[in-house]
């Protein structure tokens, strides 16, 4: 039944902050137009008064925009000084001027690093040794003059070093254009590709270079061979893959012999190669494409490692003949001791690296592949985070390695194959001091609804009496299979220092405790991720960790979908949330296949056309379920130019919470008019964001005044 639209204009925008009669005046908050649009799913009928927000076209729209950005500042200029001060305190804590560990390839060494003052990263190397003179290969800080936003995606040198093929987007919105960098001359060459997707990858000669591009709704879905200084126009596509569930990425193995072509949907998985030296050569397929089966390729020597989840929920890892990779000439890599989810590999000439994820914690197996001796990185306690770093050479006699926690700076450790030992490249440095021992860190585990035992992560300044008197910052995710990490921020001295707990909820949706975890937190048990949230902050109320009026909740993206769905779950329950970038018009969105992300995620949320994943998704739907009730204090954010959560998700969201709340509490959109999905591009920038939250949050906790007591 086609779908019908009343248009009937009941209220203007109003103006964004109302006069004041007098100092004590509270602004009044805008008021968004109601033009109730109406039509028909499996015969339920829906009206969405806020529906106009997409055509940001629409002078009103951007109108509306602006008086909440308005009304946001009129509503925080009280905390305009401490929010200062925060930044001062934050940056505080980060060395302004610094290096990243250098990291060998192709006979040189690569780094980057920042400069104070600086908002971007600085793209540098030296030939042979670290001895020898710097050469700078892109300055992001040059690029990015005159305009107001600029993020870099890939930093790609040929393999013979000469060139240097990068990706940049100037508008947040994830439109990409690949260029290409002479390192001899220093010139920019005439080979700019526009309208790219994510990544790159070269041939041998460095000649060629393949990039990919997206459809009308975003997806990535073609690949293209490129050779330099040719018009685009006379690309070859190599690869298109018209399927709408799924999504294409470009990848080269660690040797540089060949450049892989993955296609992967939410539930199955199919990859190409193609050998560098032959970049013409067609397409080779390792596995097609079947429903349910997942896998990724790596190449050591002649042979390709799969890890794939046939027969093996967690995965397993077999390896097959790069002449005939298919499933008939698997054979099982051993790896004695490994479990869990198999979640990384880094493969090396002798060696393997094999990241497991079990128990919200994670696991180094290290396995020499002459002889089939296996072992672990020794690691200490559960609350901490681990993973590769950058281990570009092939030929590495040791795996590159990141470690932190809540209470240790992220390092960097050299994890020698021979002598089993780790050395410490890096400790990332916190200019303004901390000490870890005045806090404590620890896990508890919070009964689930249908008896399961949620992890969460857990870290306060010494000592706690558990009296419920704390107040405690409780941040999840909780979808995609995305791990939340217990590690350090140099925003977290910030809530530790004023008494706040620190907390991360591990809850389904995630693969903290394995694939198993990921598969009860999606689709038609997507519910359990919103669940386990409230379970696991209840949990800490009944333990007395702290207390409704004291509990804060934070999340973003997906995490946003979390917030959203807890607070019309238990707003009783919370005394402010953030919620960044949120995922709340779920309906809406599924429904329409032509905004970016949509069609591919129908196997992560289900497609709401199907009248059992319609009722399911109505009944946590953020924006369909906001009720006439009391809610917390709400800061809402977003960016005009998202791509991937679209600014009228939260704005509609906002304009239905402020017309149904019956509550006086704050309800503030912060909406970025320059910036996309990750905020503000430059790093002082994001800091500013950041800092704004913090304010925020120790305003709505009553701890305003401890930005003065601890400055």
């Amino acid at each position: 039944m086609p779908a019908r639209q009343l248009t009937l204009t009941l209220l203007a925008v109003a103006t964004a902050v109302a006069p004041l009669a007098a100092q004590t005046a509270v602004p009044a908050p805008p008021v968004a137009r109601v033009i109730p649009k109406v039509d028909t799913v499996n015969g339920d009928v829906r009206v969405d008064n806020y529906f106009w927000m997409r055509n940001r076209k629409d002078s009103a729209v951007i109108k509306y925009l602006e008086a909440e950005n308005t009304y946001t500042a009129a509503m925080t200029k009280h905390t305009e000084r401490a929010q200062e001060r925060l930044y001062q305190e934050i940056l505080g804590r980060i060395k302004e001027t610094d290096l990243s560990v250098p990291y060998k390839r192709a006979g040189y060494w690569y780094y980057t690093k920042t400069e104070a003052g600086k908002q971007y990263p600085i793209y540098a190397r030296k030939r042979g040794t670290l001895d020898a003179p710097e050469e700078i290969i892109l300055d992001q800080n040059e690029l990015a003059r005159g305009k107001q936003f600029l993020t870099v995606t890939a930093v790609e040198p040929s393999p013979d070093a000469q060139r240097l093929a990068f990706i940049v987007d100037t508008t947040g919105y994830e439109d990409f254009t690949l260029m290409v960098k002479d390192l001899r001359t220093g010139a920019i060459l005439p080979d700019r590709l526009s309208h790219v997707s994510w990544g790159a990858a070269w041939s041998t000669d460095g000649r060629t270079v393949f990039y990919t591009t997206e459809d009308s709704a975003k997806r990535t879905d073609k690949v293209w061979r490129h050779t330099l200084g040719t018009p685009q126009k006379s690309d070859a596509m190599i690869y298109h893959d018209p399927d709408l569930l799924f999504n294409v990425r470009l990848a080269q193995s660690k040797s540089g012999a060949y450049v892989f072509v993955a296609s992967d949907a939410f539930n199955a998985s199919e990859w190409h190669y193609v050998p560098a030296n032959r970049p013409a050569s067609p397409l080779r397929t390792i596995v097609p494409r079947r429903k349910g089966h997942e896998y990724s390729v790596v190449q050591q020597g002649n042979r390709f490692l799969i890890a794939t989840n046939d027969s093996a929920q967690n995965f397993r890892l077999v390896a097959a003949p790069v002449s005939d990779p298919s499933p008939k000439n698997w054979r099982a890599v051993p790896t004695p001791g490994g479990s869990g989810l198999l979640d990384n590999i880094e493969e090396f000439r002798d060696h393997l690296a094999i990241f497991w994820r079990d128990s919200a914690k994670v696991r180094i197996q290290i396995v020499d592949r002459r002889t089939g001796d296996a072992h672990f990185v020794p690691f200490e306690g559960d609350v901490y985070a681990a993973g590769p770093s950058t281990n570009a050479d092939y030929d590495s006699p040791f795996l590159r390695y990141t470690y932190t926690s809540f209470v240790t700076p992220p390092r960097v450790y050299d994890y020698d194959f021979a002598t089993r030992k780790a050395t410490l490249k890096k400790q990332t440095e916190v200019p303004s001091g901390f000490d870890p021992s005045k806090y404590k860190m620890e896990r508890t585990w919070a009964r689930a609804h249908d008896g399961r035992m949620v992890p969460v992560s857990l870290v306060y300044k010494t000592p706690l009496v558990r009296d419920g008197s704390r107040a405690l910052l409780l941040y999840s995710y909780g979808s995609y299979g995305a791990s939340s990490a217990p590690a350090f921020n140099p925003i977290l001295p910030s809530y530790l220092d004023r008494g706040i707990i620190y907390a991360v909820a591990h809850i389904r949706g995630g693969q903290e405790m394995g694939r198993a975890w990921y598969d009860d937190g999606k689709l038609l048990n997507k519910k359990n991720t919103f669940t386990d949230f409230v379970d696991a902050a209840q949990h800490l109320v009944n333990e007395k960790y702290t207390s409704p009026d004291k509990l804060v909740a934070n999340g973003g993206s997906a995490g946003g979908l979390l917030m959203g769905a807890v607070v019309n779950m238990r707003p009783d329950l919370f005394k402010a949330v953030v919620a960044e970038v949120p995922f709340v018009d779920v309906i809406n969105t599924m429904l329409d296949a032509s905004i970016p992300l949509t069609a591919q995620e129908w196997e992560q949320w289900g497609n709401p056309k199907d009248p059992k994943f319609y009722a399911y998704m109505k009944s946590y739907s953020p924006y369909d379920n906001v009720e006439k009730k009391a809610y917390p204090q709400i800061l809402i954010t977003s960016g005009l130019n998202d791509s991937r959560v679209a600014y009228w998700e939260p704005s509609k969201w906002t304009a239905k919470l402020r017309a149904m709340k019956t509550d006086n509490n704050r309800l503030l959109l912060k909406m970025n008019m320059g910036a996309g999905h990750g905020g503000s591009s430059g790093r002082y920038d994001r800091l500013k964001e950041q800092a704004f939250k913090v304010a925020f949050i120790l305003d709505a906790l009553g701890l305003l005044p401890t930005v003065d007591a601890v400055s």
